[in-house]
């Protein structure tokens, strides 16, 4: 078994959230899943808050950086499709990604380097807040409905979306049963899709402010 080290219990940490979500991480079940005792695990972090800020900072961590060097509207959507990707590989740190007081790392990185693209693009420092709250706001929510959805990607859409659109039908919903037999139902349908329509939307917008 390799040796304890403060890595190797953030890692474990992730690994039990990604599990079975935040709630099942304590500090007796990430001992167990790193298989010591539960007062080992103090001898590398002082305690929850801080295994919070190391595995959110090791979300992060995992987030495409933009790179300076690239046109502003594909670097930020090159990091937000990756921010996208992260959150679902990652739901639970959805609630946690901007909670955190003490960030790690990686968070500042990550940060100052969005704000940088921005900022090298011609955004005023106030225009560069608004887009970079924006952006977030948009992939975070983007991420959480998307977790929430009864379907996974396009395989199970019909089984789903059938039998809610023939209940629209027979209690008077027309608008519900146009969109369900008129675009949800289409062969190739993917709820995913509209991510991109949604970032050009917010791209345009930005360019056309700044």
């Amino acid at each position: 078994m390799a040796q304890l080290s403060r890595e190797r219990v953030l890692r474990g940490a992730l690994a039990v959230a990604d599990a079975g979500g935040i709630g099942s991480l304590t500090i007796r079940s990430l001992a167990q899943e790193l298989g010591v005792k539960p007062m080992s695990v103090y001898h590398h972090v002082a305690g929850k808050e801080e295994i919070l800020d190391g595995i959110v900072d090791l979300v992060f961590q995992e987030i495409e950086l933009p790179s300076a060097d690239g046109d502003w509207r594909e670097e930020i959507r090159r990091r937000a499709s990756s921010a996208r990707l992260v959150l679902r590989r990652h739901p639970w740190a959805l609630g946690l990604l901007e909670s955190r007081t003490t960030p790690g790392p990686a968070t500042l990185r990550h940060h100052d380097a969005v704000l940088g693209i921005l900022r090298g693009a011609g955004f005023p420092v106030r225009m560069a807040a608004h887009a970079y709250a924006l952006l977030d706001s948009y992939v975070y929510g983007f991420a959480l409905q998307e977790a929430s959805l009864p379907f996974d990607g396009p395989q199970n859409v019909t089984e789903i979306v059938e039998p809610m659109a023939q209940q629209a039908f027979a209690e008077g919903y027309p608008h519900l049963v146009e969109m369900a037999t008129e675009h949800v139902l289409k062969p190739g349908y993917d709820f995913g899709d509209e991510f991109d329509f949604g970032l050009d939307l917010i791209l345009d917008g930005l360019t056309r402010r700044r």
